[in-house]
């Protein structure tokens, strides 16, 4: 787990708990932003055995986003969930991408995947990619994959030369995070939260662009199946950098998951 500075409310280190306690029960099994549709998506729903709950994943290094579908894991989310603290959304003056590092970068320590010789961006496509082809002499670049897109239910056939096609999504987005407290942390830590393999899923470029900054009250995946174990990784980001969200917000993921 990343390394924050000052000391968690109590909260937050009984939302930790929490998620730790899950992780025991449950096991451990297993782009450049910007908007473009998606032309290549075929129209039958995602089929990816390899994705993970979230429940089961909580650095964010195993592949995909699974439903939860029983009631137990819903109402395990729902636990989890109830651990977050609220407040108001604050202003979003000085808001600028560059105040989280620049995009996709290697050097974040503290995250996993970090200083391995390939960028963010890449090591998500390989994460949650399949069939994946390299660019010629690189074992780093991802040219051509296929996408079980969480967010959409579709299957993505996704090349380089309709790159964003494949946006990379922040789940808790980075200016959601500043005006909710990340405008007062350390660089570090907001290089962290950007780059960050349990902040980030690859998804149709439409979709996360439709997203923008919105927190869940505003802005769900289409893909209803997904919405529970959406709710909860947008917590576990939450807790693990001691962001509180809006009450709506909140609320909502709890009722995602049958609250």
């Amino acid at each position: 787990m990343t390394r924050l500075r000052g000391g968690a409310t109590a909260a937050v280190r009984t939302g930790l708990a929490v998620f730790a306690a899950m992780a025991l029960v449950t096991g451990c099994e297993g782009l450049e932003e910007g908007a473009s549709p998606t032309g290549s998506g075929a129209a039958a729903p995602a089929q990816d055995g390899r994705a993970v709950s979230p429940l089961k994943n909580p650095d964010g290094t195993k592949p995909g986003l699974a439903p939860l579908t029983s009631e137990t894991d819903e109402a395990a989310g729902r636990k989890l969930i109830e651990t977050l603290r609220t407040k108001g959304r604050g202003p979003k003056a000085g808001y600028d991408r560059d105040e989280f590092g620049y995009a996709w970068m290697d050097t974040a320590d503290g995250v996993p995947l970090a200083r391995n010789g390939c960028d963010t961006r890449n090591d998500l496509l390989q994460r949650d990619g399949q069939s994946l082809r390299f660019r010629s002499g690189s074992d780093c670049v991802v040219i051509a994959m296929t996408l079980h897109d969480p967010y959409t239910g579709t299957t993505i056939e996704w090349r380089k030369q309709k790159a964003t096609e494949v946006q990379i999504d922040h789940v808790v987005p980075l200016s959601y995070s500043w005006q909710m407290g990340a405008s007062r942390w350390s660089e570090d830590k907001r290089e962290q939260l950007a780059n960050d393999p349990l902040n980030l899923i690859p998804a149709e470029g439409r979709a996360n662009s439709s997203k923008g900054d919105s927190g869940p009250a505003s802005w769900l995946p289409p893909n209803k199946q997904i919405r529970c174990a959406y709710a909860v990784r947008f917590t576990q980001v939450a807790l693990k950098y001691e962001l509180a969200v809006t009450a709506p917000d909140r609320q909502m993921m709890l009722e995602q998951c049958g609250g």
